[in-house]
């Protein structure tokens, strides 16, 4: 049978497009991922029930003559929809107030072929024209909401709004669809398609590996033979540093989109040894900025992989050269640029350490080499960026430190100077990223200072922007951690409010492109941990919505991944804290299995952990919050009624010590369950009453306060405030 692929007799095209043209960016990118779509070779000339699956999905039909205007289609698209197997409607307001999209949709109908009919949703809400106010917000023509009888429908639809399928998934739907396959089948095989690219791209970095290997020796016998041969040796050497800068380059930033650390560190540390097989009295300053170049990327590539103590020795590396060729030549703003960068990294494993006071050294450093090239270039737009990324690192230490007021004037301007740098060049992908950490940074605040309608509105601003960057390039494994991180970040907060359901869909998405992720790189350490965060967290919510084995199997693959990430690096202090609340999570889940022993020894565990963190940071607000709920776990399940006793008095004079943040409503909720667990009912009213006029509405404390009796109705003024918040466009954020 010919694999080419089956239409009927009566079918010229695979597909019709159908949409406004005021949504033809998303006609041409659909029409052009079709007709690029390469089908599996394994599912090529199986039968379905659409026929024999072909190779390529062509032609596909989209550009259409101009419409008559007696209400009727004009001959060639009516012609064109006869023709074709399937429908393809991009939906969005724009199409649901086309008169052409409901017609071509129709007419289509009458051929009598509805179940080829598929939609991509890009804009809009379905069925919004049933909701009163939201009319406008209608992203199905009429046509797609009824059969010819007048009967309701749901039709078949893909997604790439913010937060559904993604551009891949919604084209392997669609895929999926026109061929009469499963959806997990299609997923499935694209994957592995990808992990063979991924190999691939791996090979050929060994080669090139090989073959530096071969130029770095040849270069260093040509330049010990005779004289007559130095212009073979100096031109093999300008090959051999070319291949270097290539693999320092291009290669690497090709291995970090499909997140290849394992390759990335074979390559890097084959640089050095060509460096090394050089005599340092020959040494090129060509040849000592790849060097430092190489020690940097090795120090990022084991910063990511979680290995702290080596990332450290790397940088030291990277510093003490890239400190030679900057003092050698002050006014070259591109070492000095360089070294700031260095120093910033430094900085950053420290902060990742614990270690407040020498990550706040480094990063002043950082600055200081800044404040010196801008006095040679203060236009330059790299410098800029360099200095707001400073901020956001000096913004995150004073954040450990307590010190919120001094943290948020460092991200109101890494804000500020984001928003210039974007004005500038709106499609930067790197400025846009770090303009979503803006956003992020100001939400945390907002959170901290119990404005959960801000939070909300400051997180949604990250999330739009790193959803568009992951969609503008799917392959670039670092733009979807990214969009997981604030997935969780915004979903967790969302459940804060009450909005449990939702809370759960993004951690939900969190935890899976994780997951995959890490099935991509099993070496890159932040995956994997991100996916034991968000499982923890997820299986918080599965617990308190009742579904203990869902909640069970989650914290049980969180504890599985952070004891080995633990093992491999105990100065992780991120890691260990973590650890702790994923054995906080598992205590709860036993006790509320029945089983206290075990649910004591888990949250003793947990609490034995945190302690010394909390010694060691005490102002860190993620490890005070652990604590002290560390100390109310092991409280509950406690037999002694006076260690529990004093276990809640400590929770609540940690609570009362902390130096800024009081407003934070997760402090106040663990205020009022500890003074609620001492009897001190009268003094939680006001606490209860303050978390309620904020609209926190966690499970935990509404299942604390069901126990106690006490009425905590939803509070309508704050629902209102959280929807006007998110209505639309970039939050500001309030003074």
């Amino acid at each position: 049978m010919s694999t080419e692929g089956f239409m009927g007799p009566d079918y010229r095209y695979r597909a019709f497009i159908s949409y406004s043209h005021q949504d033809t960016p998303w006609a041409a990118w659909l029409h052009r991922a079709l007709e690029t779509y390469a089908i599996p070779d394994h599912l090529v000339g199986q039968l379905t029930a659409a026929g024999v699956i072909p190779r390529r999905l062509t032609p596909v039909f989209r550009d259409r003559d101009e419409l008559a205007s007696a209400g009727d289609l004009g001959r060639t698209v009516n012609a064109a929809l006869a023709q074709s197997e399937c429908l393809l409607v991009i939906c969005s307001p724009h199409a649901a107030s086309s008169r052409w999209v409901n017609e071509e949709v129709l007419s289509f109908k009458r051929l009598g072929r509805d179940e080829r009919i598929f939609c991509l949703i890009v804009a809009g809400e379905p069925n919004a024209s049933d909701l009163p106010g939201r009319e406008a917000e209608e992203c199905l023509v009429p046509a797609l909401r009824h059969r010819l009888d007048g009967a309701p429908i749901e039709p078949i639809a893909a997604d790439v709004r913010q937060g559904s399928d993604g551009k891949l998934n919604a084209l392997i739907k669609l895929v999926a669809g026109m061929l009469c396959l499963g959806f997990d089948d299609l997923k499935q095989r694209e994957m592995h398609r990808r992990m063979r690219r991924v190999t691939i791209l791996a090979a050929v970095a060994l080669v090139v590996m090989a073959v530096t290997t071969g130029l770095a020796i040849s270069a260093f016998i040509s330049r010990h033979a005779a004289v007559v041969a130095s212009h073979v040796a100096e031109r093999r050497q300008k090959e051999a540093e070319d291949l270097v800068s290539f693999m320092l380059g291009d290669l690497n930033d090709k291995l970090a989109q499909v997140s290849r650390l394992d390759i990335m560190e074979a390559v890097d540390n084959q640089a050095m040894k060509y460096f090394q097989a050089q005599p340092l009295d020959e040494v090129t300053e060509r040849a000592l900025e790849q060097r430092a170049s190489a020690l940097e990327k090795i120090g990022s590539v084991r910063l990511d992989q979680g290995q702290l103590a080596a990332a450290m020795t790397s940088y030291r590396a990277a510093l003490a050269v890239a400190t030679r060729l900057g003092d050698a030549a002050p006014t070259n703003v591109d070492r000095q640029l360089a070294l700031a960068d260095v120093w910033a990294y430094i900085g950053m494993t420290q902060w990742r350490q614990g270690k407040l006071d020498d990550a706040q050294r480094s990063f002043a450093s950082a600055q200081a080499t800044l404040q010196r090239a801008a006095v040679h270039a203060p236009g330059k737009t790299q410098l800029a960026f360099q200095r707001a990324t400073l901020d956001n690192n000096i913004g995150h230490v004073m954040e450990a430190r307590g010190e919120l007021d001094q943290a948020a004037t460092q991200y109101r301007h890494m804000l500020a100077q984001m928003q210039d740098l974007v004005t500038g060049q709106p499609h930067n992908p790197d400025w846009l990223e770090y303009l979503g950490s803006a956003y992020n940074n100001l939400g945390k605040l907002a959170l901290m200072r119990g404005d959960l309608a801000e939070a909300v509105a400051q997180y949604g601003a990250d999330e739009r922007i790193q959803s568009g960057l992951s969609a503008s390039d799917p392959k670039n494994m670092s733009r979807r951690d990214n969009l997981l991180t604030v997935h969780a970040i915004l979903g967790r907060t969302q459940a804060l409010t009450g909005d449990v359901a939702a809370g759960m869909v993004r951690l939900q998405q969190a935890v899976d492109m994780a997951t995959q992720l890490g099935a991509l790189d099993p070496s890159n350490t932040d995956f994997q941990d991100h996916a034991a965060l968000y499982a923890t967290q997820l299986a918080r919510l599965r617990r308190l919505t009742g579904d203990l084995p869902a909640a069970n199997a989650l914290t049980s693959k969180a504890l599985s991944i952070y004891a080995e990430l633990t093992r491999r690096d105990p100065d992780n202090a991120a890691w260990q804290r973590e650890y702790a609340e994923a054995q906080l999570e598992h205590a709860a889940q036993l006790g509320d299995a029945g089983q206290q022993d075990d649910a004591r020894d888990h949250a003793a565990m947990a609490l034995r952990a945190l302690d010394p963190l909390m010694a060691k940071l005490p102002d860190d607000r993620s490890t005070l919050l652990a604590g002290v709920a560390a100390r109310l776990s092991l409280a509950a399940v406690t037999t002694d009624t006076l260690a529990a006793r004093q276990l809640r008095t400590e929770a609540l004079d940690r609570v009362q010590a902390a130096k800024s943040g009081q407003g934070d409503p997760r402090l106040q909720a663990l205020r009022a369950e500890t003074l609620l667990a001492l009897t001190r009912r009268p003094d939680a009213t006001p606490v209860i009453q303050r978390l309620w006029a904020s609209g926190y509405r966690d499970a935990g404390l509404l299942r604390v306060l069901r126990r106690e009796h006490i009425d905590y109705p939803v509070n309508q003024a704050f629902q209102h405030e959280l929807l006007v918040a998110t209505g639309g466009g970039p939050p500001q954020e309030k003074e």
